[in-house]
């Protein structure tokens, strides 16, 4: 049985924005809870409903926990990535890139596993692209530019896609927040799901095996 979620648990000052569905998630349990399937991801990148992405009760009130004791230990979510996840080569924001042009050189680009990803069937898997070059975005709501979807399009197709080899395209999926719904606005990042890739091959683009337990069980 999954965990109980307390009614009154959205905390005053979260870590960052919650949405009302995030709010709402807080109060449910994890036994009524439906996890994203493929095709519900699909659906939502494609008409770019991204507030529509979630995370279970138990996680989403954990990753505010953790949110929460990062921002104390280390200032800012920014400053443990950097300390932590993100190569030192970079220094610290505001970043020179080798290149101006977003993933143009692989010294400005770092793909990881999301140690906190939304609530996904069993065989996906949550990527994330992290760069120290700035992907330009509309200044009302933070959504990218044409140009932006392009180059990151190109980007995941060579570095995912074509590994995956014929079929590949039909499973991995990217989007990118706008900058409303991120939780790390400081660090310029995108999200690249997959669906049913081996931990060999995950490893090979992230330098890292996908762990058994999830952060606060370690």
């Amino acid at each position: 049985m999954g965990e109980n979620i307390d009614a009154e648990v959205v905390p005053d000052k979260p870590a960052f924005n919650l949405t009302d569905y995030d709010k709402w998630i807080l109060k449910q349990t994890d036994d009524t809870f439906q996890k994203h399937d493929w095709e519900d991801l699909r659906r939502i990148i494609e008409s770019n409903k991204l507030e529509d992405f979630k995370r279970t009760p138990t996680e989403l009130r954990k990753y505010l926990e953790w949110t929460a004791g990062v921002k104390e230990e280390y200032g800012s979510i920014t400053n443990y990535l950097m300390k932590n996840r993100l190569p030192s080569a970079w220094g610290e924001p505001p970043f020179t890139p080798e290149s101006a042009v977003p993933l143009a050189a692989a010294s400005d680009y770092k793909i990881l596993l999301n140690d906190w990803p939304y609530a996904l069937e069993p065989g996906i898997t949550h990527v994330i692209v992290w760069t120290r070059t700035r992907i330009p975005a509309d200044d009302d709501k933070g959504d990218m530019l044409p140009e932006s979807r392009r180059l990151i399009g190109d980007f995941v197709k060579r570095t995912f896609v074509d590994e995956l080899g014929p079929g590949g395209e039909d499973r991995v999926l990217w989007f990118k927040n706008w900058v409303a719904l991120q939780s790390v606005r400081a660090l310029e990042h995108f999200h690249v799901l997959v669906k049913d890739v081996d931990h060999d091959t995950l490893e090979k683009w992230t330098g890292e095996r996908p762990k058994a337990k999830r952060p606060w069980e370690e």
